[in-house]
């Protein structure tokens, strides 16, 4: 088993620990919740543990569907122990149906389908407050090769088929998602987090939000829709367990 040694870095809802092995890192969830480029802040009571869970669901049967990713256990509440990559610094969003800035920018009213997924890439600027990107910036700034974008749109658009159809069977609409990736020995891996902070999911009945706009736009009940989430993948029924 791999021991903590020390904080390696902290994020907006995370916390990274090194360990005895340079392999492995240990993540902490956090019931921090920010918005609006750290502008917004907050704290989602559970927030960090619904997370944890969520992310072990969610990677695991990533795993299982062949889909490289960092996620390796679950060690508590809040702490998972993952694969140390190398981050690569844009992420990639996939968009299935309009919300949030999509709207803004195309005109398309917040609920409107899509033909087919979009996919966008952001650098990971909190000052720049990520700016899309293309795959010419991308390898215009030597973010990463033209054969690790193809890979990783290959890989965003087979979550979306999988993470998307999962959903559906708990009647869950998957609005829209970004994910991180990093390099790990040479292959290209998905990294971060997959949860309600960094993915939109809709109520299929009502197309309420379950997700990190609650907490945006103060709809109130966030800690709740997040516990519903969890409940619906996993059949977890959470208690408030705030972080101490």
């Amino acid at each position: 088993m791999s021991n903590i040694t020390k904080m390696i870095a902290e994020g907006k809802g995370k916390r990274i620990y090194a360990t005895d092995n340079p392999d492995e890192v240990v993540v902490y969830y956090r019931d921090k919740a920010f918005a609006f480029h750290g502008l917004k802040r907050g704290r989602i009571v559970g927030k960090g543990e619904i997370n944890n869970l969520i992310c072990e669901y969610i990677f695991s049967m990533l795993t299982e569907k062949g889909i490289p990713n960092h996620f390796i256990r679950r060690i508590d509440d809040r702490s998972s122990l993952v694969r140390r990559a190398e981050i690569i610094p844009f992420v990639v969003k996939v968009r299935n149906i309009v919300a949030g800035s999509l709207a803004k920018r195309i005109g398309y009213p917040d609920g409107a389908k899509l033909k087919n997924p979009v996919i966008e890439y952001c650098l990971k600027s909190d000052e720049l407050e990520d700016p899309l990107i293309n795959s010419t910036h991308v390898t215009a700034m030597s973010l990463a090769t033209i054969e690790e974008v193809q890979l990783m749109k290959q890989l965003s658009l087979k979550v979306n088929e999988i993470l998307g159809q999962c959903m559906a069977e708990i009647n869950i609409e998957l609005i829209d998602f970004k994910l991180e990736f990093g390099r790990y020995k040479g292959e290209i891996i998905i990294a971060d987090e997959i949860s309600p902070d960094s993915c939109r999911f809709w109520d299929e009945g009502t197309h309420e939000p379950l997700d990190i706009d609650r907490f945006r736009h103060d709809m109130g009940d966030v800690a709740e829709a997040y516990r519903e989430v969890l409940h619906r993948l996993t059949g977890y029924v959470l208690k408030n367990s705030e972080e101490e």
